[in-house]
Order: C-alpha cells, then structure tokens, then sequence
C-alpha cells in the first residue's frame, strides 16, 4: 500500500540492544562527582531511608565533603579517553555491533550521568527500534543496581507515545558462559603473575546488610559465583565486600579488613578480583588496585596483585555476545 505524500518518515524495523551500567561523572573534578553524586545518592533504591531524613544529609555534609575526596580518587584513575567505565561502556558496545546481524543496533548508556538512559532509548526509537532489550551488565541481581536501571528505563517509555516491545537480560551469576569466561580470566591473569598467591579475593561491591533480610538475592548470588568460580579454578576463593558507606552494618567481611586479616595470618603474596564488575572503574582501579594494595602493604603483605575485570576482552565480549543472542531469540533469527 502506497503511503499519503504527507505521511511521517518511518524508518526500517530495527532491534535494539541498551547496555547499562552504574555512571561516572563527566570530569574528574569536584563540581562534576558533586553533581553525579547528588543524583546517585537520591536515588531511593540506592539509599533506602525516608526522603525527609535523607536530603538533609545528603544536601548538607556528604555533598559538602565527599565530593572532593571522590574526585582526587577519580583523578587517580581518569585517563585520556576520560572516565575508566564509560571508555570500556563504549568499547564494549563498539565490540558487540554487528553481533547480531545488519538488523540490530547495540548502544550504551549509564543509570546515573551521560549518557543518560532516556536519551539512548528515544535515540533507539528514532532508529526504527521497536524492540528493545534492556541489558543492565550486572552479574548478580540488586536492587540497587539491575532494578534502578530497569526503572530509569522504564520511567522513560512512560512518556513514550509509541512505545518499543521491551525485554530485560535477567542476573548471570551462574550462567556456565559467565562463569567459564571469568574462570578463564582469572586463570590467565593468576598464571602471568611473577609470584604465587597464598591467597586469592573475590571482591564484589558491598550492600548494606539489610537488603539481604528485605530479600534481596543480592548476597546469595555473590556467593554463589565465588563458589562456581572456586570449583572452575580448583583453589579456595576468599569473598570480602567493598564500598562501606555511613554508619549501617554491611555484608562482610569488608575487603580492607579481610587484606589485613590476611596478611596477619601470614598470607604475604595476594591476588584480588573483582567479580561483580563487567567493567572496571573507580571501585576497582583505585579503592582495590591503589587503596587495596597500599593497605595489604601496609599490614605486612609483600605481593599484591589487582586481576582486571572481563571488559572488552576476547572472552569477555563472546560471554556478552552469547547472552544477549540468547535474550534475542524470537526477535532475531540464529545463523
């Protein structure tokens, strides 16, 4: 059927795929990291108390002191591509169009700063994407990550008039290609180091303890990766959680304390990753890679080493690679 010499452009059906991750602020200076903290850190998923108890301190001595510590941490790590994480987001993304055929357009966006969610789904509707998967690269489910994700994106379809079919990469904590491609990692990365570890750290980010009695699979999940990871390796993983923030009880051990505890029991040579990451950024460049070791060092330690995050590797991008193809099927045909 012929369409009226008036009637709008529309372009070719396309798919799209919107990988996500946590944010970065835009520089690594104090008015930059005060801005993306203030969002970050009003986040209700993210800080769980009532609003009125909150902003006052969030508005008062966090934003006031916080944010020049976090960008001298960021300054630490920036580089000349800028933030660590947005230059891996953007890498990964490169690395996976054209993954899934001529018909499917891969892009990325960050849950908090640029580029914000709502601005790369209505750039995916203008692209003729009427289905959408939503992948927020994170291994182990949170609410306080893969959800607030979820929701951010789903704030911007409801002001959609046309809205896109959605669906969303659910948690692979224990998905085999997951598992199989950071086993490798950590392998290759253990076998290029010029020393043996007496111990190996799985660090994942740190909750505060009352999200696992709300519910949240959060712990289980991380566990339950270091345990499969364990097996592939066949030696013993010690779990420790980063990232403590305020006076809550979070899960532990705390890494810092679980380096220190480590050497003091005479572990002198140590090896840490982080699984929890797709890709690495400040809490792994600078609190494990920096702090991490100056900390271990400074309890007794005598070999530390930081094993970088899947990223953009070979290994890293087939993992990605296969679970999204997985999440396409019946929207795009395998090969």
């Amino acid at each position: 059927m012929k369409q009226p010499s008036d009637h709008p452009a529309i372009p070719p059906r396309k798919i799209g795929v919107l990988l996500i991750n946590l944010g970065t602020p835009d520089a690594a200076d104090t008015r930059a990291v005060r801005r993306y903290l203030a969002e970050f850190l009003s986040d209700r998923r993210v800080v769980e108390l009532p609003r009125l108890v909150w902003q006052p301190i969030l508005r008062g001595v966090v934003l006031t002191t916080r944010p020049k510590k976090s960008a001298h941490a960021y300054g630490q790590v920036w580089t000349e591509a800028g933030s660590p994480l947005a230059a891996i987001a953007r890498a990964q993304s490169d690395a996976l169009q054209g993954a899934f055929g001529p018909d499917v357009i891969v892009d990325w966006a960050m849950r908090y700063g640029r580029p914000a969610i709502a601005d790369r789904l209505a750039a995916l509707k203008e692209q003729g994407c009427e289905r959408i998967l939503l992948a927020p690269l994170y291994p182990q489910y949170c609410a306080a990550t893969t959800a607030t994700a979820n929701d951010k994106a789903f704030a911007a379809l409801a002001g959609m008039r046309w809205q896109p079919a959605i669906r969303t990469l659910p948690p692979y904590h224990d998905d085999p290609v997951y598992i199989d491609a950071l086993a490798t990692s950590v392998a290759a990365a253990l076998a290029a180091l010029p020393f043996a570890p007496d111990a190996v750290v799985a660090s994942f980010h740190g909750m505060p303890r009352r999200t696992l009695q709300l519910g949240d699979p959060y712990h289980c999940h991380c566990q339950k990766t270091a345990r499969l990871v364990s097996d592939a390796l066949g030696r013993e993983l010690h779990v420790a959680f980063q990232s403590r923030f305020g006076p809550a009880k979070w899960l532990g051990p705390a890494t810092d304390q679980e380096l220190v505890r480590l050497a003091g029991e005479g572990k002198r040579k140590v090896a840490i990753f982080a699984p929890g990451f797709s890709a690495d950024c400040l809490e792994t460049l600078e609190e494990l890679a920096i702090r991490g070791r100056a900390t271990f060092l400074a309890a007794g330690g005598t070999d530390f080493a930081y094993l970088p995050c899947l990223n953009d590797s070979a290994g890293g991008i087939a993992m990605l690679t296969a679970l999204i193809a997985r999440e396409l099927e019946g929207w795009v045909s395998r090969a």
